[in-house]
């Protein structure tokens, strides 16, 4: 843990060419102020701004999602992002900071896992949501991790380990002064003894964070309309993944509370909460089948496993969609517009379905049937991420770069983008030769990334290049100097820490 938190303050230090502005550069979604539901726990979020600013904590998760993006470890797909962030953003909405600044993220790992990083970034493992069985199971890790981002549990970490710094360095020094009186031996024993004083303080530290987040998550959970007793039940699923493996581990040396513990704790506190029908939407069946395919290994025939689960009495939507996106993977995208065509007339409300039939469509060479299915899903349900993305992507397969790039700049101006659409933005822009355009979102996404720099010279390309409007070049302008006044503040910063002895090499 110690060198966890060196990492984290170090990484506070340099942040500056490399994480993104304290301000995100997506429209600003509403911001809402609901209590937390059922939480009776004070709003300990105060003390730790002395250790993390909220710029500072933005800063940090930005890093984060910047160094899993780099590292290809993200599912950067539309469908997948909106339904989470969906989710995400009805638990969040719950707390008293509000649903604004929050981000949720699929990662590629089968292993059942979630972490929360400061600044509203959450990470929810591809494994994670295989392994639930109900849409509350999955909101009940979701609600407790964004518990842990609103509790300030990072900051309040750091705090408590300054304050446990100085009590061990204090009782390391009476150690050395009883050795000088009592001889090697007594000196090694008290510095043995402190250190173990100093880590088991901080594991209790830790499994009280996870307490916390527990009932302030569950409250997050059942306010959101979710079933309160899916938080219990997927920490008996995650309970029975992990098996005899911490079965030898004294209870004191887990930093996360027992399963059995929790398990019965969650159960007594959602027993408290008014009785909730939660009933899971059809996107959570289709969206855990879509990770699933977007997550096989290559070695895998997942379309002929699909075939026998239906075949043995599985022929539900789930099954029938993951067929159908794995038939797409191995080239038989006209076996999946079969499936996706009968699909979108029995439940014509999913859009989830209709981008699925209109790409099968587009990888079976039918692009003006799927310029069709498009179009009607657009007028149905305009302005939906997904769909919007998927026929901004078939225009340009058709040759039709400049009404794509129309389509996702009404969409960017409207619905807050995630770095992928920005990229797609750019490269729309790029293929309807505007070039100003096309290095302006390239900017945009290297901000969204966290490489300000890079955005920083992407912007003096858009505003050298030819033919851009006096608006366009207005706002290139703009957006360079907003850049150019965040890196130079960040600079002053740094050199006022290294300075004062607290950079990355001072006393802090």
């Amino acid at each position: 843990m110690r060198r966890l938190i060196v990492l984290l303050t170090t990484a506070l230090m340099t942040a500056g060419t490399l994480a993104a502005a304290a301000e995100p550069p997506a429209t600003p979604q509403p911001i809402l102020t609901a209590p937390a539901a059922g939480s009776d726990l004070p709003d300990l979020g105060s003390p730790a701004a002395t250790v993390l600013s909220q710029s500072d904590e933005y800063r940090l998760g930005a890093m984060v999602a910047k160094e899993l993006r780099d590292q290809n470890a993200l599912i950067e797909d539309a469908e997948v992002s909106e339904y989470i962030n969906n989710i995400g953003q009805r638990l969040a909405s719950q707390s008293a900071m509000g649903g604004q600044n929050f981000h949720y993220f699929v990662i590629k790992e089968t292993s059942i896992n979630a972490f929360a990083v400061s600044g509203g970034y959450v990470f929810i493992n591809a494994g994670l949501v295989l392994a639930t069985s109900t849409e509350s199971e999955l909101a009940g890790v979701m609600a407790h991790e964004t518990a842990h981002i609103t509790q300030h549990h990072i900051a309040r970490m750091l705090a408590d380990q300054s304050k446990q710094s100085l009590t061990t360095v204090a009782a390391l020094v009476g150690a050395i002064l009883l050795g000088a009186i009592g001889g090697g031996q007594a000196a090694e024993g008290a510095i043995a003894a402190t250190q173990g004083m100093a880590v088991q303080h901080q594991i209790n530290f830790t499994r009280d964070n996870e307490w916390e987040a527990d009932r302030v998550g569950i409250g997050y959970l059942a306010g959101a309309g979710f079933d309160p007793y899916g938080m219990g039940s997927m920490f008996e699923t995650m309970a029975h993944h992990t098996g005899l493996a911490a079965t030898y581990i004294p209870a004191m040396l887990i930093d996360h509370p027992m399963d059995s513990d929790r398990i019965a704790e969650q159960r007594a506190r959602a027993s408290q909460f008014p009785a909730i029908r939660a009933h899971d939407s059809m996107s959570y069946e289709l969206i855990r089948e879509r990770v699933r395919v977007l997550t096989a290994t290559g070695d895998v025939d997942l379309a002929a496993q699909y075939a026998q689960k239906i075949a043995h009495g599985g022929n539900n939507l789930g099954n029938r969609y993951g067929e159908a996106l794995a038939l797409m993977n191995s080239n038989r995208a006209d076996e999946a517009v079969k499936i996706l065509s009968t699909l979108v007339q029995q439940h014509e409300d999913l859009t989830l379905l209709y981008a699925a039939l209109g790409q099968a469509q587009t990888r079976a060479g039918n692009i003006k049937e799927a310029l069709a299915t498009f179009q009607r899903a657009e007028q149905l349900f305009p302005r939906n991420v997904p769909v919007t993305v998927r026929y901004a992507e078939t225009l340009m397969a058709a040759g039709r770069p400049a009404e794509a790039h129309n389509m996702l700049l009404d969409l960017f101006n409207n619905v807050p983008p995630t770095p992928e659409q920005i990229r797609l933005t750019a490269l729309a822009a790029s293929a309807a030769g505007d070039a100003g355009d096309a290095y302006f979102y390239m900017g945009e996404y290297q901000i969204a990334s966290g490489d300000l720099n890079l955005a920083a010279q992407q912007l003096q390309l858009a505003l050298a290049s030819p033919h851009i409007t006096p608006i366009q070049r207005q706002r290139y302008q703009a957006r360079l100097e907003e850049v150019r006044e965040y890196l130079a503040s960040m600079r002053k910063r740094q050199v006022a820490d290294n300075g004062d002895g607290q950079g990355p090499h001072g006393g802090h």
